[in-house]
């Protein structure tokens, strides 16, 4: 449940990176424990292939051209997924924290486009920020809505529990990072001090949950454009996170990456699934496994997202279908 907070709810601000570095510890360890199965694609209803008939009786050309047209515009590309993966902490229950993932084991290839967590989304009637949408229906409900708005499925869904992060990094020795800019924070309600200066250093969990976590200095000073600049910090965590994760020393430490599996992670992939998944994540390795965020503006209280920008994104990087999406398959609100 809920904590209860004195002053001012906490808002989590924990990146991108900490999901898909547990997520990545869950498939390593999948990979070493069980056999290797690749997961289904979600089944979407779609017409017969055969002939419908006319009010009559009699075949009607133009109702099969349309139903042919339309199986032909939901035809999955072979072993190309989408997983949801959204982080939580134990203080709010909400969900800050949503990306969605396309992996495409044909090519070799995953892409994480960062939701931001203000985007502008349309469900049950009203206007929300996006992440209401995992405080009032959980993970199946905000599935729901960003399938809806980028015109693509979600097969599958991963929730973290952002409380692994720090044991993650200090389970893989530290990641050695560059820390972009001088970092001088303190929140005495999160009882949070970030106080950093630029430069490459070894940072261990806590330290590092610092560093991702941070958004501006007390003097307003810091990142030029706060979700900008804190999402490209995040994202080279992450790689760097990758990196280490994935070189031959790390990979023995099974025992301890199951720990943080099984208290961390939910999702609906099966052991299984992760084995397989896990086995194309190390052969993809770290080059081949790359990030942006949903393009938007901020205009007071919402992040509109661009539609144009978004549909070009959707179609090189996340689309699990042969063809291109089309304007109207998207359901962005303006």
């Amino acid at each position: 449940m809920p904590r209860p907070h004195s002053r001012r709810r906490k808002r989590n601000n924990m990146p991108l990176v900490i999901i898909l570095a547990v997520l990545t510890v869950a498939v390593i360890y999948a990979g070493f424990h069980s056999f290797f199965k690749a997961p289904e694609q979600k089944q979407e209803d779609l017409p017969p292939a055969e002939t419908v008939d006319g009010p009559a009786g009699e075949e009607d050309p133009e109702a099969d051209a349309a139903a042919e047209a339309l199986r032909s515009h939901r035809e999955r590309k072979p072993d190309f997924y989408t997983i949801l993966v959204s982080g939580v902490d134990d203080g709010n229950g909400g969900s800050d924290t949503n990306i969605l993932l396309a992996v495409d084991a044909a090519t070799g290839y995953a892409y994480g486009v960062s939701i931001p967590r203000d985007s502008k989304a349309f469900f049950n009637g009203k206007n929300h920020k996006i992440n209401a949408a995992y405080n009032t229906g959980g993970m199946e409900l905000l599935s729901e809505v960003v399938s809806d708005q980028l015109g693509i499925p979600v097969d599958y869904t991963v929730l973290v529990d952002l409380r692994g992060f720090e044991a993650l990094v200090n389970a893989i020795g530290g990641v050695e990072f560059y820390i972009p800019i001088d970092m001088d924070y303190d929140d005495p309600y999160q009882d949070l001090s970030i106080h950093f200066t630029r430069g490459t250093r070894l940072l261990y969990g806590a330290d590092a949950l610092k560093v991702v976590r941070f958004r501006h200095n007390n003097d307003g000073t810091g990142y030029g454009s706060e979700d900008v600049g804190r999402m490209t910090t995040q994202q080279n965590f992450l790689k760097a996170v990758a990196k280490k994760t994935l070189t031959p020393a790390n990979l023995t430490k099974v025992n301890e990456f199951v720990k943080i599996f099984h208290q961390y992670v939910e999702t609906d992939l099966t052991v299984n699934n992760l084995a397989w998944l896990g086995a194309q994540f190390i052969s993809m390795g770290p080059d081949n496994i790359d990030f942006s965020t949903l393009p938007g503006e901020w205009k007071s209280p919402y992040i509109y997202v661009d539609p144009e920008e978004t549909l070009a994104l959707v179609n090189q990087f996340l689309n699990p279908y042969v063809e291109d999406r089309l304007p109207e398959d998207l359901n962005i609100p303006s």
